[in-house]
């Protein structure tokens, strides 16, 4: 980006001590060249090998099959490639130990590759099975259509060829947003720095690892304090309670959350679900690597939601109620809570859309550049030379075809989508798949079910596709699993290029990981939910929100609240101004909400903006009391903070579904 912010938290894009700094107006070749010459390290190291595909292959495998639960049991998915970095990292050291020093150890740019294929099969695949696809079980008796569990020969394709999707189309992507943007992809810039601090040698860099373990084991107990009762639960339904531990637990424990009471509550009863303090550090670990304009956006749209326009929304509906027609914008639960997002989510996701849209079109040059088949240019020794590594333009294409073709042939025999709603789908994919990777680049959060409504939304106003449940669900379903496989490629490319990976080797990696995780994550959906009663007893938060959108778009988009309509409108036009803003007053850059936070913060918890601007606020404070320390161990601590909670919480994940398999069945 020509214009940083000032206000971010040191540059992580120039990684090693004697590197020449790189100028704020450099040329997106300028900036290729720097970090060919001064960071790339491909042809030094040896990186997709055998065994660092099979041990991220296996890894992955085990980490999707906890996604999956996890997903059915809280509604959430967990990163996969700071986990799998550390884990394989482990494990191949003990093998070696084993073997008496007979195996060689696995070099660091090997590391980062089996990372890819960890991710890929943990993260990319099956990312819709527990929503979309649960979903589709609850129809079941629901309306015309009687609809069972899928049979696999639909559902392997349907994961395989999704995720693929995702992967191929994060190919233009690349190169705008990690080459020329240096957008900061949060978990990309942890995986890389715990990977360097693993392999690290020198003073410096032995006290940068110092303070990421320090940090590591300070958010992998909070990890465990905060989880571990889950775990307890679980070993409960399989007839052994450990009723000591339990004991414990009750001594041992972190809240999942601090609701907001008192003068903090702006409601005079009932509470809004959100709106808490959450004693996590993974989002304040990823805050004090996204920096203070994306954080204090976020909180700012966070403030505005549920001390503004929330309460006025909810008197507006009192006053209503008894109105004909009138159809509320919140839902309140029997408690008298209710969950602004669920409103707020169609406004969130228009400034989002329009503002990557507005983005996109204001750098079309730059990002032109990535279709290199689209333009002429003068070849160069320095241009072959990174061409050489980067994914060609051709294998989008020779990628896109056949995956267009198959997800086609499969919407329509799976699900009686026809073939031009299913090529619409197939396109939407890209959007999709373009914001996705721009949240995530900005925020480290992948906004994948407020997209899937996208879909859904514009898939109800279809001919065809209008009023059709099943088409609603699995057209975002394919969407949603793209944008998500985008973001993650993204990730863990960010990583190889602060390492001086070679990209192509990585997106090899990627994509075997895909066969993988496909492979894990289809039988252990049949397994966990063999029928729609054993999906019922999950009471999955994230399917029955599918659902309910389904149930609500199918009707007709009429049904939809007006205030909804009116948010989209209004977050349509917020995400064309702020970056136009943005290009025409460069200067005033750093005072410009970001369209990113201010679109997250209204599909996202209250507390999620909190912990962002609460590591934000940190990093700051500490810049300013000490820069050269703040310089020095920011990175370090903040991924140590995010790698060591996700770490704990997938290994917790895993018991849990271990202990799930277990169960007795009543």
């Amino acid at each position: 980006m020509n214009n940083p912010d000032p206000t971010a938290p040191p540059n992580p894009a120039d990684p090693l001590p004697g590197i020449p700094p790189l100028p704020a107006n450099a040329t997106p070749d300028e900036k290729d060249m720097h970090w060919f010459a001064h960071v790339y390290a491909g042809d030094q190291q040896r990186q997709l090998t055998l065994r660092a595909v099979l041990m991220g292959g296996v890894l992955g495998m085990f980490m999707s099959i906890s996604n999956l639960y996890t997903t059915l049991k809280l509604g959430w998915s967990f990163g996969v490639a700071i986990t799998s970095c550390v884990l394989s990292y482990v494990i191949w050291n003990g093998i070696r130990a084993l073997s008496g020093g007979r195996v060689s150890q696995m070099s660091l740019l090997e590391n980062n590759c089996m990372q890819s294929t960890a991710s890929a099969a943990g993260y990319s695949t099956g990312a819709t099975v527990g929503t979309a696809f649960g979903a589709l079980l609850l129809t079941q008796m629901d309306g015309a259509r009687t609809y069972e569990t899928q049979p696999w020969m639909m559902l392997v394709p349907f994961v395989f060829l999704t995720a693929a999707l995702g992967v191929f189309l994060a190919i233009p992507m690349k190169r705008q947003m990690i080459n020329y943007e240096q957008l900061k992809f949060p978990s990309g810039i942890a995986a890389a720095e715990t990977l360097r601090s693993l392999y690290s040698k020198g003073r410096e860099a032995i006290l940068k690892a110092y303070s990421l373990i320090g940090a590591l084991v300070t958010g992998g107990l909070i990890g465990l304090l905060r989880t571990w009762g889950t775990l307890l639960e679980q070993l409960k339904a399989t007839g052994r309670p450990q009723p000591w531990l339990e004991k414990l637990q009750t001594w041992l424990h972190i809240p999942e959350e601090l609701k907001f009471n008192g003068f903090l509550n702006p409601l005079p009863t009932g509470h809004m679900s959100g709106l808490a303090f959450e004693p996590s550090v993974v989002l304040i670990g990823a805050g004090m690597i996204v920096g203070l304009r994306v954080s204090l956006s976020m909180l700012a749209g966070a403030v505005l939601l549920y001390y503004v326009v929330a309460p006025q929304m909810l008197s507006l509906d009192a006053a209503n109620a008894t109105l004909a027609g009138w159809v509320p914008s919140f839902k309140l639960s029997p408690l008298g809570d209710f969950n602004p997002v669920r409103w707020a989510l169609w406004g969130g996701t228009a400034i989002m859309v329009f503002s990557s849209f507005t983005s996109v079109a204001l750098e079309w040059r730059t990002f032109a550049r990535a279709f290199t088949l689209f333009r002429k240019r003068k070849k160069t020794a320095h241009s072959e030379t990174l061409d050489a590594i980067e994914v060609p333009s051709t294998w989008l294409i020779a990628g896109l075809i056949p995956i267009t073709i198959g997800m086609v042939i499969v919407q329509y025999m799976a699900f009686k989508i026809s073939i031009p709603l299913g090529l619409i789908a197939v396109a939407l994919s890209f959007v999709v798949s373009l914001v996705c990777c721009r949240a995530t680049g900005e925020t480290d959060t992948t906004p994948i079910g407020p997209m899937g409504k996208v879909t859904q939304l514009l898939f109800a106003a279809l001919p065809g596709a209008a009023g059709d449940k099943v088409i609603n669900l699995m057209s975002a379903g394919a969407t949603a699993s793209a944008g998500g496989a985008s973001a993650d490629l993204l990730t863990d490319l960010k990583s190889g290029y602060l390492l001086g990976a070679n990209p192509r080797k990585q997106f090899i990696a990627q994509f075997i990981g895909i066969f993988f995780g496909t492979l894990a994550v289809v039988p252990a959906w049949y397994a966990m939910v063999p029928d729609k009663k054993a999906l019922e007893a999950f009471n999955p938060p994230a399917t029955n929100m599918w659902k309910a959108v389904a149930d609500l778009l199918t009707q007709g988009v009429q049904m939809l609240p007006v205030t909804a309509r009116w948010a989209i409108v209004l977050g349509a036009l917020l995400g064309v101004i702020l970056p136009l803003l943005e290009k025409l007053v460069p200067r005033a850059q750093p005072f410009i909400p970001s369209a990113m936070g201010l679109g997250l913060a209204w599909v996202m918890p209250f507390s999620n903006a909190l912990a962002f601007a609460i590591g934000a606020v940190i990093t700051e404070v500490w810049r300013r009391a000490n820069k050269r320390q703040a310089v020095t161990f920011n990175i370090p601590v903040a991924s140590g903070l995010v790698a060591g909670e996700s770490l704990v919480a997938a290994i917790i994940a895993i018991l849990c579904t271990i202990a799930g398999f277990l169960a007795v069945k009543p």
